[in-house]
């Protein structure tokens, strides 16, 4: 790549062009060099670019979805971004991973295999503080985690691992587990060194601390759903047209929700002065009479006139009129 000039070396160029000491048409002569971009044929490449970036919108909804629970979970500002998604060696991955780690293990059922997700120490000492009331101050000593701590992490990780669960139901209905957390990372080979991962790289900030959370995603795991991984059945999936058994579906559920019906006997109004001097005995004047209509209420919503009554022997009401259905709507 040709090196980048200053400004002054620009201005330089400019007055030698203006003065006939460098001729343009010379400078045009320039030797085209051969551009060459080496590939490794013994671990070729088995993720495309579409793929890859299909990877990128599943997990930047995940950032979002964690950005949301770790606010409320640790009640303080949260920022989680993706920054980077790119194809790698199982190898190269566990080779950069510190010593104590905090690797969650996580069964990405339905399919076949494991996934890691890697939290910096860092960002793990500022979580366990803020949990146990403190104020989450950066944490500089090297130390393995306790018991406490790692069970503590445990709960916290089985609840951002089911914040997976949206983010991927475009591709598939995940239903993924947390099976252990590792701090060791020779423990955690759960595919061989030459296997080729799909490593995602979040920025994860906690109030005035940064650190990552590494994704790593083996390609033998997304392999029965590769296919899908593509912007363009990602797209296609997320404006899918409703079909009649979807709509039969969502009819389905709506006839077996349960709503609170209330019909309001009457109404009246008296001075506090009054309703704190009642005594046992006292009459309420109401303002209805007994062959009045009731308001009968679905909800909070006041949709029908009704008449009192019983049925079996148990108190009912007749429903006589609609009209305040079509008066409630319009308003």
């Amino acid at each position: 790549m040709a090196d980048v000039l200053s400004q002054n070396e620009i201005d330089a160029l400019l007055a030698q062009l203006s003065s006939g000491e460098v001729d343009a048409d010379e400078m045009k002569d320039e030797k085209e060099e051969s551009k060459v971009k080496l590939y490794d044929f013994r671990s070729p490449k088995k993720l495309a670019k579409d793929q890859l970036r299909t990877l990128q919108i599943i997990h930047e909804n995940f950032a979002r979805a964690l950005n949301t629970f770790l606010s409320g979970y640790l009640r303080t500002y949260i920022h989680a971004e993706v920054i980077n998604v790119e194809e790698l060696t199982y190898y190269e991955f566990s080779n950069s991973v510190v010593n104590p780690a905090v690797l969650s293990i996580v069964n990405f059922e339905p399919l076949s295999g494991q996934v890691i997700i890697d939290l910096s120490p860092s960002i793990a000492f500022n979580i366990i503080d803020r949990i146990l009331g403190g104020s989450g101050k950066p944490f500089n000593e090297s130390r393995t985690f306790t018991e406490i701590e790692l069970t503590l992490l445990k709960r916290l990780k089985r609840q951002v691992t089911d914040l997976m669960i949206d983010p991927w139901e475009n591709v598939i209905e995940l239903n993924p587990k947390l099976d252990k957390i590792e701090t060791n990372p020779q423990f955690a080979q759960i595919v061989s060194p030459n296997e080729t991962i799909a490593l995602v790289t979040l920025s994860l900030k906690i109030g005035d601390l940064e650190g990552m959370i590494n994704i790593c995603l083996p390609h033998i795991v997304l392999e029965p759903i590769i296919d899908k991984l593509s912007t363009k059945f990602w797209f296609a999936s997320a404006s899918k047209t409703v079909t009649e058994e979807d709509r039969k579906k969502l009819q389905n559920r709506l006839e077996k929700t349960s709503v609170e019906l209330i019909a309001e006997i009457a109404s009246t109004h008296i001075t506090v002065k009054d309703f704190l001097q009642l005594q046992i005995g006292d009459v309420i004047e109401l303002d209805t009479t007994l062959d009045s209509e009731l308001l009968f209420y679905v909800g909070d919503r006041a949709k029908y006139s009704a008449l009192p009554g019983t049925s079996n022997n148990k108190m009912a009401v007749k429903i006589v009129s609609k009209e305040l259905e079509g008066e409630e709507d319009d308003e």
